[in-house]
């Protein structure tokens, strides 16, 4: 069993640069993942922010990042970051996510996605917003 979390941060249309930033100063593989390489694109002017966007490096650095759509709401420093819990096996994640669901608000059911054989968000009982799933292997940009 191997479960890990990672810092995922939340952006207004600025997750690209972010990342890019990352890689600059920790080096690491960038991979970015857009709304409409998700086919997920409910408004044009944002089909090419990310949905996922990921910097990982040798060293063990790791961060993660999207950005919020416009329709959602966010403010700087507010609604940043989320905690984001992966795991290698689909039994894992799913009794893990069994056990952080209680008493916790789901946002987005555990289920499978494009990106991911498993995902989903919930904010738990201490208003923590998780996004947990099962990893998968991605091409870097």
């Amino acid at each position: 069993m191997s479960v890990s979390t990672v810092t995922h941060l939340n952006f207004r249309g600025e997750a690209r640069a972010a990342l890019e930033f990352y890689q600059s100063v920790f080096g690491g593989e960038l991979a970015l993942f857009t709304y409409a390489d998700a086919h997920n694109v409910q408004d044009p002017s944002e089909a090419d922010q990310l949905m996922w966007g990921q910097v990982a490096a040798d060293s063990g650095f790791r961060v993660m990042a999207y950005d919020v759509p416009a329709r959602m709401p966010w403010e700087r420093g507010q609604n940043s970051f989320f905690v984001s819990l992966r795991g290698e096996t689909t039994e894992e994640v799913t009794a893990l996510w069994d056990r952080l669901s209680a008493g916790a608000t789901v946002r987005q059911p555990l289920a499978p996605a494009q990106w991911a054989p498993l995902y989903g968000m919930l904010e738990d009982r201490f208003g923590i917003t998780w996004v947990v799933d099962v990893v998968a292997t991605y091409a870097p940009s």
